[in-house]
């Protein structure tokens, strides 16, 4: 299905060039010790919930695709700073705890608070994506017991029939095109009763072909909400224990 012209695209310079556009101007608005939500939902989330929000209504469009800006927050109760950060820099660890997306990770290198990532991504909504995607992650301490963490997708690639006989990569930036660019930027911050964490991702998919929309649009519209708050739920839960 992957070669079909209706599943099959290519990711265009001007699509790149867009998102890089976009992410430059969402950097600027996050300082690292700021808040990425409002303190209503931060209040909620010490309620106990999991409040996800758009940043574009859902996905902005940009030339032959769309970028797809979501943020969430969760409180960890009689958490610390250090477990959260824990849960994060286990990547080795990512694809036991982060599953059934995460289906392999491990943990390239590491100087210091710099980290090179590798991740397995399994998405499925009506299709499924397999991809490989590398990152290079940094964590910033912005005060004592609060944390800033970047982490930007250097390397996206497909992979047909993942698991078989014949599995292999595509070249970067073809293919089903549900995802082209991932990038997370994470503020934790230990206050009274445990810690909030918060959580922006930016993600660059295909456009929606009519011909195809009704197989198309539920991969690059629901996935990016849908993966933020199960990446959320897991990370306080694991930190919890």
């Amino acid at each position: 299905m992957i070669g079909s012209p209706v599943f099959s695209v290519d990711l265009a310079p001007e699509t790149v060039n867009a998102f890089q556009d976009y992410v430059r101007k969402a950097e600027a608005s996050m300082a690292p010790g700021g808040h990425l939500l409002s303190d209503a939902r931060r209040m909620e989330a010490q309620r106990g919930q999991i409040p996800v929000e758009s940043r574009t209504g859902g996905k902005s469009h940009v030339p032959s695709g769309l970028i797809h800006d979501w943020a969430g927050v969760i409180f960890v109760p009689g958490g610390t700073a250090e477990k959260v950060l824990a849960v994060l820099q286990d990547y080795n660890n990512h694809k036991n705890l982060y599953q059934p997306e995460v289906v392999d990770s491990r943990l390239v290198s590491r100087e210091g608070n710099q980290f090179r990532v590798f991740l397995r991504l399994k998405k499925k909504k009506v299709l499924t994506a397999v991809l490989n995607t590398e990152y290079d992650v940094r964590y910033q301490e912005t005060a004592p017991r609060q944390w800033f963490m970047r982490s930007v997708s250097t390397r996206v690639a497909e992979v047909e029939n993942a698991g078989e006989s014949g599995e292999h990569e595509l070249p970067p930036g073809h293919g089903y095109g549900f995802l082209w660019r991932l990038n997370a930027y994470w503020k934790i911050e230990q206050v009274p009763g445990g810690v909030l964490v918060e959580c922006r991702s930016i993600s660059l998919s295909r456009g929606v072909p009519l011909v195809a929309r009704f197989v198309v649009e539920p991969m690059v519209t629901a996935l990016p909400r849908e993966s933020l708050a199960s990446t959320l739920r897991i990370t306080r839960d694991a930190a919890a224990r």
